[in-house]
């Protein structure tokens, strides 16, 4: 009995050390990765990847899961610059940049991007999964405070910005009208372009010449914040008390995640987290198409709706906790498995790399540093003083609103390792854009 019994202890201690020794890409054993990725790369340059969903999550998972690994590898990087996703975004951008990447292969990652919008449905999931894992005592304390966050995080960036003028010699106007205003404006298509709509009817000049400085400017701050995400992550490791570990509020013997009771989580319910998902996102656009698209003249964009009305559904209890927990379950997947193909997608449909390189000058650089800066201090000293973790504060008030809207709201997010805090980083894009346009219409009035 104990010569059996030490055989079977032999053998469960040899599978063990048999399945150590098997190295893993993304939870699949190496040489069977490597031939879906050759086989997937091979049909993208023989133009015969398949140009529909298919194939664009295909290409997305292969380029995805190679760059992450390699940019979760390297020193430095992966701790202070954003690791695996941001290799991920930036070298997909340099694939198109520089024509390596087949056009058609563009084309389908882009159509997968842009007429499919995956990106609306993954940050959809996100958005309900986290505002419904809040712990409902803290979701109004957190609500009410965070406005007034994002507005000292424009202060302080227009406080910065107006220092960066004095030091360059630029007029503080113009460091406000044509730095400040694109960096704070909540991205490109509800911040920068709309603005330069704005200028157009105040100046009675071309939009282009709005946007053709924008843009760059915009596109360089949007990575000065991605550095700065990464840096405040690990400035929170070096001091505990000033990070929440992703939880935005302070509370006294309090959890910001949901008080889950023993409920049993099963595939239906994270189904039916899918199904509240898509829900709240149409509640959401119809709300911002049809019923009250805007208020006070300033345009409301369908996520920032989405964000009221599943706090306001948390908050009233109107969903079973087994709901709540399967659309947490859910966001967590997406979050985790999703992330790198997401990042794929921003690289090839929505950033140009001649911006960026076009952006790289050492005043430019400089300006649109204090600025990010000042965003950062501003949103984040003030959210102490309400009862928010700073770091929390100012990657979400600050970061999130100085960097290019919702992809740079992922890659910011990622680069901080605080996924779980999109919903606030959608108010930071959606309503603090809103509040950016009204703000562009009384500084273009003033200066031009």
């Amino acid at each position: 009995m104990e010569v059996i019994q030490k055989t079977k202890i032999e053998k469960a201690e040899n599978t063990a050390a048999a399945t150590k020794k098997v190295f893993k890409v993304y939870g699949i054993p190496l040489p069977l990765f490597l031939l879906t990725a050759v086989v997937t790369i091979a049909a993208s340059f023989f133009d015969v990847l398949p140009g529909s969903i298919v194939g664009a999550l295909a290409i997305c998972f292969a380029l995805g899961i190679i760059f992450g690994e390699i940019g979760d590898r390297i020193p430095i990087w992966n701790e202070y610059v954003g690791g695996g996703a941001i290799l991920t975004f930036l070298a997909v951008a340099y694939l198109v940049y520089s024509g390596v990447m087949p056009e058609k292969t563009v084309e389908t990652i882009t159509v997968f991007m842009d007429d499919t919008n995956f990106l609306a449905l993954f940050i959809s999931v996100l958005i309900t999964g986290s505002i419904l894992a809040v712990n409902r005592k803290l979701l109004l304390k957190a609500l009410v405070g965070y406005v007034p966050a994002i507005l000292a995080g424009i202060a302080g960036a227009m406080a910065f910005g107006a220092l960066a003028g004095l030091l360059t010699g630029i007029p503080i106007p113009k460091i406000l009208a044509m730095y400040v205003l694109p960096i704070m404006g909540g991205g490109t298509g509800a911040g920068a372009i709309p603005m330069s709509e704005i200028y157009a009817n105040v100046t009675g000049n071309d939009p282009k010449q709005f946007l053709s400085f924008a843009f760059p400017i915009l596109t360089i701050a949007n990575i000065i914040c991605i550095v700065v995400a990464a840096l405040l992550h690990k400035l929170g490791e070096r001091i505990p008390a000033l990070s929440g570990n992703g939880e935005l509020v302070r509370g006294k013997g309090l959890d910001a995640s949901e008080e889950a009771p023993n409920v049993k989580v099963t595939l239906k319910e994270v189904g039916a987290g899918l199904l509240l998902s898509t829900f709240f996102y149409v509640l959401g656009t119809l709300m911002s198409k049809k019923v009250l698209p805007t208020i006070g003249g300033v345009q409301v964009h369908a996520f920032a709706y989405m964000v009221v009305f599943v706090a306001i559904f948390n908050a009233l209890n109107l969903i079973p906790e087994e709901l709540k927990q399967g659309t947490k379950k859910l966001q967590g997947f997406f979050s985790g498995q999703f992330l790198l193909v997401i990042m794929v997608g921003v690289g090839v449909a929505y950033t140009d790399l001649g911006e960026i390189i076009q952006a790289l000058n050492l005043q430019n650089i400089f300006i649109a540093s204090l600025i990010v800066v000042g965003a950062t201090l501003g949103s984040g000293l003030f959210g102490y003083l309400i009862g928010f973790f700073p770091i929390e504060a100012s990657i979400t008030a600050g970061l999130c609103m100085a960097n290019r809207g919702g992809s740079g709201d992922l890659e910011v997010l990622s680069a901080s390792k605080r996924m779980n805090l999109l919903s606030f980083a959608q108010i930071s894009s959606r309503l603090g854009g809103g509040i950016m346009l009204v703000v562009a219409s009384i500084v273009f009035g003033m200066v031009f």
